[in-house]
């Protein structure tokens, strides 16, 4: 196996894409030797923890109304062409993410952390909900196998929060500034939201190299 660690924020909408990118190469590639382990990065980790307005926000991130629109506008083609329907305009909170952060973590401890990337993605980007909720955080963890009312009783703690923050301060220490960023057996490191036929390329590669 080869690992492939991604550094991810379930609010960005460019690692929704790389993801869905990958997901269509590993379809095509059902031998594939990847081990996939999903890393926090917070996008906005001084967001309030209660998160704020989605418009307000995206205005004041990118210098105005236009500003914002004019962002967003590769963000809606390339998600067509990664085969997402994104309803950005059913997105009207924009949530910090340590405690989906943390539910990532805990599905890792599980053996189901994909389910809940997968999961809190979709929540997000096409069911406009807030993953910044810990009762909508827990009906996903339901939904993916998992004890809500023990994922609402560590919500309601500390547990694990510095470990996701010392996580993060890790892979900013290693140079990650953006996200998606995967790195390939725990070496190569491939920035930004690729396409499925790089990810094939890559799959054939360390077959040849296996």
């Amino acid at each position: 196996m080869v690992k492939l660690d991604i550094m991810s924020d379930p609010i960005c909408p460019w690692c929704y894409i790389g993801k869905a990118q990958l997901d269509r190469a590993l379809e095509k590639n059902l031998n594939h030797p990847f081990e996939i382990e999903w890393h926090p990065f917070q996008l906005n980790p001084d967001m309030p923890a209660e998160g704020m307005d989605r418009r307000a926000y995206l205005e004041g991130k990118f210098g105005g109304k236009e500003g914002a629109v004019k962002a967003y506008m590769p963000v809606g083609e390339h998600a067509k062409a990664a085969g997402l329907d994104l309803n950005l305009e059913g997105i009207t909170r924009t949530p910090n993410t340590l405690d989906a952060h943390r539910l990532i973590h805990w599905g890792g401890i599980e053996g189901r952390q994909t389910a809940i990337v997968s999961s809190l993605f979709r929540a997000y980007f096409q069911e406009g909900r807030d993953i910044g909720n810990r009762e909508v955080l827990a009906d996903i963890a339901d939904a993916c196998g998992m004890d809500a009312s023990v994922v609402m009783r560590l919500m309601n703690s500390d547990a694990d929060v510095d470990e996701i923050r010392n996580r993060d301060a890790a892979a900013r220490e290693m140079g990650v500034t953006s996200v998606p960023t995967f790195i390939v057996d725990r070496k190569h490191a491939v920035p930004g939201a690729q396409s499925a036929e790089l990810w094939t390329k890559v799959i054939e590669e360390l077959g040849q190299q296996a």
